[in-house]
Parts: structure tokens; C-alpha cells; sequence
């Protein structure tokens, strides 16, 4: 196949900003590519280079084996279709399509032969005589295709053409536009976000971040042999998973080694592995390569999405104290005042505030009728060391309660296989403040001061579980133990047979399911 455009380190910048970070592509004669990728990683402003509408700050474009980085967009044998198609309201279809024929004066007959055709090719036959104002999005595309196909340009380039229709008439406008690629057998250069556009019509997917190629394939090569996890994240739905490369052909994660059919990385690599929803199998409990529970179950029209946790993530409990209710009353002022007794980490006791101790009390005063209270005043110095410190609450009118802040060494979990970790302090509550709770397993994670975060780069990871066994509306005094747990190794499946949310079940792959993949930035 011909080699028809190159493109050579193109770099752009705007304001300072490189948009495109010396880009390397080789597009040939009939192909259907697409530059896929987010808003600003630069596949729009690649294209407008191509079209001559903007200049590269360094780099060539070369096309049939000439530069044509001097020569002005409309002496490119190029054409472009935009999302918002350009037509001329005051022209009628069949004029809008003749428009750059007449430019070019050729002859009337010849013109009506070529736009006539086009009218066929895009399936508008007897619309010449219509107002352009007046058709549909998807009939107004079909002329501005039309209008830039009839030039027969060498190139046709389609900047997110579909964006404006509906998902209906967009599923159609994607078979339509791979069948008229097909029938003029021209190059055609697509540009899209939409993952799902790019599979469906591509010869070749070229996905795009931050201004640089991140791989360049087949619709096949792309879905099924991701180059890092932002590809896979970026074609279709995938499960991804921190591994280690043991060596050829066996890859450990979950604390098991696996068969697969990878090689090449270094012994005890870091790596991902990407396992897509409809390669894993539902079987049942101890007949697969590994057990675990469904967690969701939501209908996708066409199959089920089943998410199933294999593993449990980092957890760690902590005792609640129940105590009796003891409000202060205060009968001169006709005041009620409360607080609790809380714990605080230590690195905590720098930045400890009047208003972060309030809410960590919960401390709160009110009168007979229930109307709030100012807290006036708070009183406490707390020492940046482990001991026990008394903290007074009072209102304008003398009310008060005295509680203790107990500081006390971090204490956390680690988890060296999921790398995160979880703390979390014992804590003090009554019962109303149990039964008055709206969100609880919300205030539990505040009460408790429940926290998480990667052991890898200390980021915060959500606290995706609450785990108690009281039921909050009969709460007596006492101690309960709470857990609070990190999100396990959940997998998405894919499969047309319903499972119930709860059950047991096992999952199963085989070897060719498993794709190993260089972790993001080290390939």
C-alpha cells in the first residue's frame, strides 16, 4: 500500500502550551484512520495542520512525497467536513454541492453529471432543490460530504462530524460514512472522542493524550492488545490490575500466579493486566480460577453488567462507645448544652481548630424550645503529645460541658498487597446522636475519622465500605466494633445470565484472557 501522507516531529504550542509534542505518523492511500482521544490532547489541531488552517511550529507534512507545509489550504488537494457543517443557508442542496465546481468553472453539464452522483452516493436523491435550512442534521451532513466529496479530493478530513446528531442517527451515519469511504476509495482522516465511532469505521485507530501518540493499530490491535492502561481505559471497558511479571508466560496478582501468553518483560517487572468484561466467565462457587461475590447487577439491555469482588480491600475497626444520654441543663437560662469524648492523631494537634474541635465533639447547645445556641467559648490546650485533655464548651449565658480530647499515636492499617492504608480512632456517642443520625454510615466515617490512601504515592482512597451489626433505630448503650474498609479487586463482567446480588460464584479465564501490559510511562 502507497504511503500517501507523513507526517514529521510536528510540534505546536499555543500561549506557551505545547498541544502537540513531535508527532510521527504514516497514513496511506484508501485508509480509514481516526485520531481518537479527550478534548485537548491535540487530534483536532493535528488535523487542522493537515488542512492548512493552521501552521506547525516546527516539523514537515508531506503528502505524495512533496513538503506542503508553504502551501495554502486551498491549494491542497484536501477537503474538510466540520461538526457544524458550514452550509450556505441562501443556496439550495444541489447548489451548496456545485458550489466549488463553480469555482472552478467547469462546465454545467459536467457539474450536474458529478453532483447528481453525489446526490446517489450520500442518499439524497430528488433533494437538489431543497432548503439546506429546512433538512435534518443528518441530511444536512450528508450534503456537506457531499459538497466536500465531489472536488474528489485525495484526502477527506472529518473534524467530530457526528458530534451534533442524535445516538440513533449517529450508529447510522458511522456505517454510512465507512460505506461512502469505501465506494470513492479515498483516504479518509476522522477525528472523534467517541471510542465506540472509532471501532466501528476504522482501518487504523491512532489514540492520542497530551499531545502524543499512544499507540497506532487496527480496531483488533488496539482492543485487544492495549498498549498501557491509558489505552485500555480509553477503548472500551476493561478491567485493569497492578501485577507482577514473574517471567514469560506467568504474571502474579491477588497474591496467585497466573498462566498467559506474554513475554519479553523483565523478570519481576511491574506491570498491568488488562482483562476485559466479556472474557470472564460466571461459573459456580470452587469451579473457577478464583471465588468471590456479586456486589451489582445492572440490566444493559443486551447482556448484564455483574460486578463481582474477589478480594477484600484494607479494613480496620475501631470500638464505638455508646454512652446514655447526659445533656447539661442549665435551669436559670433554660439551656441545654452536649458534647462527647473524642480521640485525635497526633500529627493532627497543629492544626487543631476551635470549630474542627466543635465538630469533632459534636458539641452543640440549645434551649427548652429547641432553638440552637451559640457556643461562645471553647477552652482547651492541647499538647503536640499523647495524653489526655479536658475541653469546655459554654454559651453567653454560662451553659457548659466539659469533655476529654485523647491523643493518642497514629494507628493505622497497612496492606502491602492492595499498597493502602487505613486509620481510624475509637470514638464516644450517645444513643440519640446514633438515632438522630440521617446518613450514618457517613457520620461513622466522620466520627471515626475514618481515612485511607495509597501506600504508593499517599493519594486518597475512598473509604468504599461500612461494617457494623447494630440496628441504629434500638441502639442501647455499650461497645460496638465498626470497620471501615477500602474497595476490594472488584471485576466487571459482561454475560446475558442473571446472577442474584450476594451470591457466591466463581469466575474463570483462560491464559489468552489475561493481556500484560507495560505500566503507563515505562514502555
Amino acid at each position: 500500500m502507497k504511503k500517501l501522507i507523513q507526517f514529521k516531529n510536528i510540534v505546536k504550542a499555543f500561549d506557551n502550551q505545547i498541544v502537540l509534542k513531535g508527532i510521527n505518523l504514516d497514513i496511506y492511500e484508501n485508509e480509514f484512520v481516526t485520531l481518537l482521544g479527550p478534548s485537548g490532547c491535540g487530534k483536532t489541531t493535528l488535523l487542522r495542520i493537515l488542512g492548512g488552517f493552521l501552521e506547525a511550529d516546527e516539523g514537515t507534512v508531506i503528502i505524495d512525497g512533496k513538503d506542503i507545509s508553504n502551501i495554502p489550504a486551498y491549494k491542497r488537494d484536501i477537503n474538510t467536513v466540520f461538526q457544524k457543517y458550514a452550509l450556505f443557508p441562501h443556496l439550495n442542496v444541489y447548489d451548496n454541492i456545485a458550489f466549488g465546481l463553480k469555482i472552478k468553472k467547469q462546465s454545467n453539464d459536467i457539474i450536474e453529471q458529478k453532483v447528481n452522483r453525489m446526490l446517489s452516493l450520500v442518499g439524497l436523491e430528488g433533494f437538489g432543490k431543497r432548503d439546506v435550512t429546512l433538512l435534518s442534521g443528518g441530511q444536512q451532513q450528508r450534503v456537506a460530504i457531499a459538497r466536500a466529496l465531489v472536488n474528489e479530493p485525495n484526502v477527506l478530513l472529518l473534524d467530530e462530524p457526528l458530534g451534533a446528531l442524535d445516538l440513533k442517527l449517529r450508529k447510522e451515519m458511522q456505517i454510512e460514512l465507512k460505506r461512502i469511504q469505501q465506494e470513492v476509495g479515498i483516504t479518509f482522516i476522522f477525528v472523534t472522542h467517541d471510542q465506540e465511532e472509532a471501532l466501528t469505521m476504522s482501518d487504523k485507530i491512532v489514540v492520542m493524550k497530551d499531545g502524543e501518540i499512544q499507540q497506532i493499530g487496527t480496531p483488533t490491535e488496539i482492543y485487544n492488545e492495549p498498549i498501557n492502561e491509558y489505552v485500555a481505559k480509553f477503548i472500551g471497558e476493561s478491567n485493569i490490575i497492578d501485577a507482577i511479571m514473574k517471567e514469560d508466560y506467568l504474571v502474579n496478582f491477588d497474591d496467585h500466579d497466573y498462566k498467559c501468553v506474554d513475554f519479553g518483560f523483565k523478570k519481576n517487572e511491574l506491570v498491568d493486566v488488562v482483562i476485559r468484561p466479556e472474557d470472564i466467565d460466571i461459573v459456580p462457587r470452587n469451579k473457577g480460577i478464583i471465588n468471590g461475590e456479586v456486589k451489582s447487577v445492572l440490566f444493559k439491555g443486551v447482556h448484564y453488567e455483574i460486578v463481582v469482588e474477589t478480594a477484600s480491600g484494607t479494613s480496620k475497626t475501631v470500638t464505638m462507645h455508646v454512652l446514655g444520654n447526659k445533656d447539661v441543663v442549665n435551669e436559670n437560662a433554660k439551656e441545654k448544652i452536649s458534647a462527647s469524648n473524642f480521640y485525635m492523631d497526633l500529627e493532627d494537634v497543629k492544626t487543631l481548630s476551635d470549630s474542627e474541635v466543635i465538630a469533632r465533639a459534636n458539641a452543640q447547645a440549645w434551649t427548652f424550645d429547641d432553638e440552637d445556641v451559640s457556643l461562645t467559648n471553647v477552652e482547651y490546650d492541647v499538647l503536640e503529645k499523647t495524653g489526655v485533655y479536658p475541653c469546655t464548651f459554654k454559651t453567653s449565658k454560662g451553659t457548659q460541658i466539659t469533655v476529654n480530647i485523647t491523643v493518642v499515636e497514629p494507628i493505622y492499617t497497612e496492606d502491602k498487597i492492595n499498597e493502602e492504608a487505613v486509620q481510624a480512632f475509637d470514638f464516644y456517642k450517645t444513643v440519640d446522636e446514633i438515632k438522630e443520625s440521617i446518613a450514618l454510615d457517613t457520620d461513622l466515617k466522620r466520627w471515626a475519622n475514618a481515612t485511607a490512601w495509597s501506600l504508593e504515592d499517599e493519594s486518597p482512597v475512598e473509604i468504599w465500605d461500612v461494617k457494623y451489626d447494630f440496628d441504629d433505630e434500638d441502639i442501647k448503650e455499650g461497645d460496638y466494633k465498626i470497620t471501615f474498609s477500602t474497595m476490594g479487586r472488584e471485576l466487571k463482567i459482561h454475560t446475558t445470565e442473571y446472577k442474584e446480588e450476594g451470591q457466591k460464584v466463581g469466575l474463570s479465564f483462560s491464559p489468552e484472557d489475561i493481556h500484560v501490559m507495560s505500566k503507563l510511562g515505562s514502555y
